[in-house]
């Protein structure tokens, strides 16, 4: 699961790091949570989208409740319902500094956070779709974890090789989920003492499992 990210870069940076187009894009945290905007690469373009599809839930007596953002698609559930379409026709590359997990203790929690060498924002595989709730929204892929973190949490997301982004925003979505696995190099690992807050609600999937 990863409810909370870094992205320390703007458009104009994206842009011209994955060779895109610098888009109509608004204003987005250098700490990306749920629900909030973030940047993604989508269609050769560098984009505003909101983090997470929107799950609307219902309540004991039926009525419809705010919606909750679905933050991560597992890629053994990519042909569900929720991700096949998306899936299918929808990839997009979301740009990370670092992403983070929530290391010890319950209520005591602080953030461990993960990156690639070397510092620059790197691709984490995503899908994308419009929504009438929130506009355009995005999600990311999730696969096992890592030796370096399985530790604090047994999924991490799909980081992308600059040499596969074409793939998995390729026409096959074959060869796009073929890239679906763990990844195999070096992982920084930043252990703080900085206290889990803001991003900590677990995320649920549509199958009732956390993700």
């Amino acid at each position: 699961m990863c409810n909370l990210y870094r992205l320390h870069a703007g458009t104009a940076a994206i842009a011209q790091l994955f060779d895109a187009v610098a888009g109509p894009a608004g204003n987005h945290a250098d700490e990306i949570y749920p629900g909030y905007p973030g940047l993604v690469v989508a269609g050769g373009t560098v984009r505003t989208m909101t983090w997470g599809f929107p799950l609307v839930l219902r309540g004991a007596r039926g009525q419809a409740l705010k919606p909750k953002p679905v933050t991560n698609a597992r890629e053994d559930k990519l042909d569900s319902a929720f991700w096949r379409d998306s899936f299918a026709a929808r990839r997009c590359l979301i740009p990370v500094s670092a992403w983070a997990e929530p290391e010890g203790a319950e209520r005591r929690m602080t953030r461990t956070w993960y990156a690639l060498p070397g510092g620059e924002p790197f691709a984490v595989a995503g899908l994308w779709r419009p929504t009438a709730a929130w506009g355009d929204v995005y999600t990311m892929v999730m696969v096992p974890a890592a030796p370096a973190m399985t530790d604090v949490h047994d999924r991490m997301p799909v980081l992308l090789n600059r040499a596969d982004w074409a793939q998995w925003q390729g026409d096959d979505p074959t060869a796009a989920r073929a890239l679906c696995r763990t990844w195999p190099g070096e992982l920084v690992v930043d252990r703080t003492t900085d206290r889990w807050v803001g991003g900590a609600a677990a995320q649920i999937d549509l199958f009732g499992e956390r993700l």
